[in-house]
């Protein structure tokens, strides 16, 4: 699996997770679903994502995302 693969799996689940737990324990946990939105959204703009980099950085292999 490629960085940006990686990055969209991951960014999907802890989206999915925290709707999850803002249902069952918090509300408040809509937050996290909002600072992984906004981090998306930047990093379409920017092109800088944290985990990009540091999965980069141990060694997993860039690519397009949509072959």
């Amino acid at each position: 699996m490629n960085i940006d693969r990686f990055v969209m799996a991951f960014a999907g689940s802890v989206i999915l997770i925290s709707l999850l737990l803002s249902q069952l324990h918090h509300i408040y946990w809509l937050w996290l679903t909002a600072f992984v939105g906004a981090n998306l959204l930047q990093a379409a703009f920017s092109g800088f994502c944290p985990l990009a980099r540091l999965l980069k950085k141990l060694g997993a292999s860039a690519g397009p995302a949509f072959d």
